[in-house]
């Protein structure tokens, strides 16, 4: 059953058009803005950025929308939502502050910089009843939503080895990430929290048993978390079906191409796997494994980098309230505290 499925509302209490506001408009702000826009359900009422320039660039989407200097002025206007996009240390309170003002959240990730953090703002979006999600967008690729629907079929059998990998050989290029203050943490914060989610989202989230995780930072094992950041991290979830998740992921690897992105599920009766095409960090093709025979259930094109704000957006417009799912961000955060080993 889909989440849309378990929290279906009357048309008496879906909402007359949410109004929603934006904080932080770059690149993936401004192209969430479109992908909300897309869906017809929604307003755009105001756009906040340091940037004029970006506030105004964004703007051009949403005539009507009032180019304000704060989440605060955003809130002021009476919006019904707001999409964050900031850097990772404001998430947490920008997202409380929205909460407590009884204004649905939609935020980039990480949510929090660990597991305090995302307890926190789920419990104020579970007292305000209001609905948060997270843009986890990877779960919105076709390829992982055949995935999920083959591995809860049961048509793999028992689900036993899982294994995920993100390399980006290029690294974040804004100074903050690599601030564990700022970012709290390095790779594993910015590409692994995408595959620990899509571990568990897949396998209908299972409870978490034993965690390890290896960190290195310039090709030697990390030894200060407080003071840096990792770069390349290995490691290993153990879950209570009795499968193991094995992860890796880095930055700035000599990795012979922009990017490797897969996640491959191994069951007793088949597999599954989806895999970025040519190094692209956008297109992917998913297959379909017996023994050595193999069977594409995907390939590109998908233009799945919005759906996770617009199915957000058309649930807000539907008048839904708290989604209890909210919980499993805090599980997979903390799933990255154990990996750091905090």
């Amino acid at each position: 059953m889909t989440q849309q499925a378990l929290f279906k509302t009357s048309p008496e209490t879906a909402l007359a058009r949410p109004r929603l506001g934006f904080l932080g408009i770059g690149w993936i702000g401004r192209h969430r803005m479109q992908a909300v826009l897309g869906t017809g359900s929604v307003d755009v009422a105001a756009i906040a950025d340091p940037s004029p320039d970006m506030a105004a660039e964004a703007g051009k989407l949403a005539p009507e929308a009032k180019l304000v200097s704060s989440l605060d002025a955003i809130l002021d206007l009476g919006v019904d939502g707001v999409v964050i996009a900031t850097p990772s240390a404001m998430h947490a309170d920008q997202s409380i502050q929205a909460l407590e003002r009884g204004v649905a959240v939609f935020c980039q990730k990480p949510l929090g910089r660990n597991g305090a953090e995302v307890q926190a703002v789920v419990d104020a979006a579970r007292k305000a009843d209001r609905l948060l999600c997270v843009d986890l967008s990877y779960r919105f690729t076709e390829g992982m939503r055949r995935i999920r629907e083959i591995i809860n079929s049961g048509e793999l059998g028992h689900v036993y080895a899982v294994d995920l990998v993100f390399h980006n050989a290029y690294g974040p290029d804004k100074p903050w990430f690599y601030d564990p203050a700022l970012s709290g943490g390095g790779c594993v914060m910015d590409l692994g929290v995408h595959l620990v989610d899509l571990a568990l989202w897949a396998l209908n989230n299972p409870g978490v048993g034993a965690v390890s995780g290896k960190l290195f930072s310039g090709g030697a094992p990390l030894k200060n978390t407080a003071s840096q950041v990792e770069d390349y991290a290995v490691a290993t979830v153990e879950v209570e079906t009795g499968a193991v998740v094995q992860l890796a992921c880095s930055w700035k690897l000599q990795a012979g191409c922009d990017a490797v992105i897969s996640a491959t599920f191994y069951g007793t009766q088949g597999g599954v796997a989806m895999r970025n095409v040519n190094g692209s960090f956008y297109d992917f093709t998913a297959e379909r494994y017996w023994g050595t025979s193999r069977e594409t259930l995907t390939t590109p094109p998908d233009e799945w980098g919005g759906r996770a704000a617009a199915d957000w957006a058309s649930r807000l417009a539907a008048g839904e309230r708290f989604d209890p799912a909210a919980q499993e961000l805090v599980t997979v955060a903390r799933v990255l505290d154990r990996i750091y080993g905090r």
